[in-house]
């Protein structure tokens, strides 16, 4: 069989067993499991193009800059300063726990920072490629482990422990299969007809994100493919153009090819120490939530913000499913958004650039006194 049918079929079937478990983020996690599954115990070779990753980014990047509304940056503007604060401390003690990971199991501590930060599991593994030292599968391993701990703990948290259990909404965040043809073939209809309502212009947003893309790619933006779409669209959204919304089939489709893309970069046979590193990955990723935790009790004293809202603003998870457990406890959701937008791109700005650098002087360092 061909490798890219093979593994087309493989992960699909990963995608809709977890959507029948009813996981969250089933297309992207379903599809790396199976991938993860099948090379270790079959010894199967998958393969998956890169240019279906870098359009699964663009998809997602569009989809995620829909989200900037100008209720969103009226937040980020009033709030600044406690989200740069949540953001830089979040980062902080990222990199001590990234640092006793790395010394406690041996593996490269540019993999470690990386695989620790929480800006994303798919923004964090591209940009893992761009660090010079780091390894795509320690950093690959390591944001899954972080991403699984955070979609189980934050949500189960903030509706037993902060809600104490008393949320209507609850059932809502598992409820992925219930009626997923309905729902995929009518936001599909829904994008189609706000296109032909607008063909000229669908086209100039088209453009306005394969411009931003181009700019973002020669400007050497970390994972420019993903930040091009972004700041396209949130351009269009927040001068009030009204940008039409990305169909769930696509946001399933590029979720589902990140999702093999991540799996086929985990190369557990090339984790020798992946036993050893599983638990530090699991306590280091609960640590971060709890210091989360304990940031989100110390902002609603200081600020005119709930326990909850800061709790989902600053853990370390991601804006859609963050955004979703807000919906589900009535959290306020535009200002977790905001929160979790500011991060992400604090993130993926700043954070390379800094790791980079700081990586360099070390290595220098180091080699100076060896």
């Amino acid at each position: 069989m061909n490798r890219f049918a093979e593994t087309i079929l493989v992960t699909f079937a990963g995608g809709m067993v977890f959507t029948w478990l009813h996981v969250p983020l089933s297309w992207m996690l379903g599809p790396l499991t199976a991938v993860l599954l099948w090379t270790a115990l079959l010894r199967r070779s998958l393969a998956w193009p890169v240019g279906l990753r870098n359009m699964s980014l663009a998809l997602l990047g569009y989809s995620m800059g829909l989200s900037f509304t100008m209720e969103s940056a009226r937040q980020i503007s009033t709030q600044l300063p406690s989200m740069l604060v949540a953001t830089i401390t979040t980062v902080i003690f990222s990199l001590i726990v990234a640092f006793i990971t790395a010394r406690q199991t041996g593996i490269d501590v540019a993999s470690s920072a990386i695989g620790s930060i929480p800006g994303g599991l798919s923004q964090m593994v591209v940009l893992s490629e761009e660090v010079e030292g780091a390894d795509t599968a320690v950093v690959a391993f390591m944001q899954t482990i972080r991403l699984l701990t955070v979609i189980f703990t934050v949500p189960f948290l903030a509706v037993h422990g902060l809600a104490n259990g008393s949320v209507s909404g609850v059932a809502g965040l598992g409820r992925q299969a219930d009626s997923i043809q309905d729902t995929l073939l009518g936001s599909f209809t829904v994008a189609l007809d706000a296109v032909w309502a607008r063909p000229m212009f669908a086209v100039i947003l088209l453009l306005g994100v394969i411009a931003t893309t181009w700019i973002a790619i020669k400007l050497r933006f970390p994972t420019p493919y993903f930040l091009g779409p972004i700041l396209a669209a949130a351009l269009f959204t927040v001068g009030s153009y009204d940008p039409p919304p990305l169909p769930s089939l696509f946001v399933l489709l590029a979720q589902w090819s990140l999702g093999i893309y991540m799996g086929l970069g985990i190369k557990l046979s090339s984790l020798h120490n992946w036993k050893k590193l599983l638990p530090y990955s699991i306590i280091g990723s609960a640590a971060v939530v709890g210091f989360s935790l304990g940031l989100s009790y110390v902002f609603s004293m200081l600020l005119p913000i709930s326990v909850m809202t800061a709790f989902l603003g600053t853990s370390p998870g991601g804006m859609t499913e963050m955004g979703v457990t807000a919906t589900a406890v009535g959290a306020n959701v535009s200002l977790v958004v905001a929160y979790q937008m500011f991060r992400i791109l604090f993130i993926l700005f700043i954070v390379p650039l800094l790791l980079k650098w700081g990586f360099r002087r070390f290595r220098h360092s180091t080699e100076s006194h060896s």
